[in-house]
């Protein structure tokens, strides 16, 4: 493989069902080709950014890299397609300021500690229903299905108050809307915008019936927010809803059963954690790095710029790969060992700057909950299969992890 085909390899959904592939083209590409430009007929041309310090350059600077017009790598029918029916996204990903800051800071008190520590007994209860869901299955399961989807869409489903006779859509609609190039989790014949158009019709009820009852949900927030006494646009009410039920499940369910996968394949880590539960902390920091749920962002440059040696000019597209910069040697210590007790640990999973994910301290205290109730209890974990990944360039992670586990007591 050359630096064309590493660079081509790196914007194919296909790259990302298998990690080994995906690390390979882009170890390749930090190498040899850092800033690598990739045209294919279906997609923008893009330059890809794969070491960890132009990626960090770029995700700090929100005045020249920009989020707009296209955040996300899509295929350029399907973008045009979006734009023509209305149905483009205005979520926090998608926007600049002075938007994104308003638009943040009607949720970002939602998503401080002091709210969050409200949560903390719910996180705790939904851990241990985990394990006892464990139990219950008799020492074999498929985790990235049958423990790891179910616990984060909880959590995240109750903050917006939805009932929980909804989940099961909710998580079917939040799996294909990552999902559009993967065969297993895309629906049917049908399309990603038959999947956005049926996650909108579903918020456009809830919010006519938050504007007639308001509770003291998330949703009934979005619903009936406001900024300098103007209600927010459908699409911006729309798009906040499905950024928070979707970004706020996907990517700890990938981080949870990706840390599973982890330490199943680093037993003498496992045993550590077992040993030491002091380093769970640093241990969920590691299994964000290490899985790198959200693989890439698109930034857009406003104003000439030089990042990492090469000179960018306004409406050059930059593709900021996450995963690569965060098992890059030059900003790690050995990135491909898996150290549940690595420190420091700078890794750019929730991104950085202006950017940075709302729901990162979420994301890590449902982490730590379920490895303080797991990792105590698990005696042996063995993997009896295959473990496939999303085919996504956006939101990847296991589809399946069957394992076979001995817990204690």
């Amino acid at each position: 493989m050359d630096a064309a085909q590493a660079a081509l390899a790196l914007i194919s959904p296909a790259t990302y069902g298998d990690a080994d592939a995906y690390h390979a083209a882009a170890a390749l590409l930090r190498a040899e080709q850092p800033i690598a430009r990739a045209e294919h007929r279906d997609y923008p041309g893009v330059w890809l950014i794969t070491r960890h310090a132009d990626v960090f350059d770029i995700a700090k600077d929100a005045t020249v890299w920009r989020n707009q017009p296209e955040s996300i790598l899509l295929p350029t029918a399907f973008a045009d397609e979006q734009a023509a029916r209305g149905l483009k996204m205005e979520t926090l990903i998608h926007l600049d300021d002075p938007r994104h800051r308003e638009l943040r800071s009607l949720t970002v008190d939602w998503f401080k500690p002091s709210s969050l520590a409200r949560l903390q007994d719910r996180i705790d209860e939904l851990a241990r229903r985990s394990v006892e869901r464990l139990r219950e299955l008799g020492g074999e399961c498929d985790f990235a299905r049958e423990i790891a989807l179910s616990f984060p869409l909880q959590t995240i489903l109750s903050i917006l108050g939805l009932p929980e006779s909804d989940y099961p859509r909710m998580l079917q609609l939040t799996q294909e809307i990552f999902a559009g190039a993967d065969e297993e989790l895309q629906r049917g014949d049908e399309d990603l915008m038959a999947v956005l158009v049926d996650f909108f019709a579903y918020f456009s009820e809830l919010t006519a019936a938050r504007q007639a009852n308001p509770t003291d949900d998330l949703a009934s927030l979005i619903a009936n927010a406001t900024i300098d006494g103007e209600p927010l646009g459908v699409m911006e009410q729309l798009s906040y809803y499905v950024i928070i039920a979707s970004a706020g499940h996907d990517t700890t369910s990938s981080s949870m059963a990706g840390g599973l996968l982890a330490l199943a394949q680093h037993p003498a880590e496992l045993a550590r954690l077992r040993a030491e539960p002091e380093l769970i902390g640093t241990a969920v920091e590691e299994i964000i790095r290490w899985v790198s749920p959200v693989k890439h962002f698109l930034r857009n440059a406003a104003a000439p710029v030089d990042v990492g040696g090469h000179h960018f000019e306004p409406g050059d597209i930059a593709m900021l790969h996450y995963w690569s910069a965060n098992f890059d040697d030059a900003a790690f210590d050995e990135p491909t060992r898996f150290d549940v007790g690595r420190t420091p640990n700078r890794h750019l999973a929730f991104g950085f700057g202006a950017h940075f994910c709302l729901g990162a301290m979420l994301a890590r205290m449902q982490i730590k909950a379920l490895l303080t109730e797991l990792v105590p209890v698990l005696d042996s974990i063995e993997i009896t299969g295959p473990t496939p990944r999303t085919n996504s360039t956006f939101v990847s992670g296991l589809k399946h992890l069957p394992v076979r586990y001995t817990l204690a007591g």
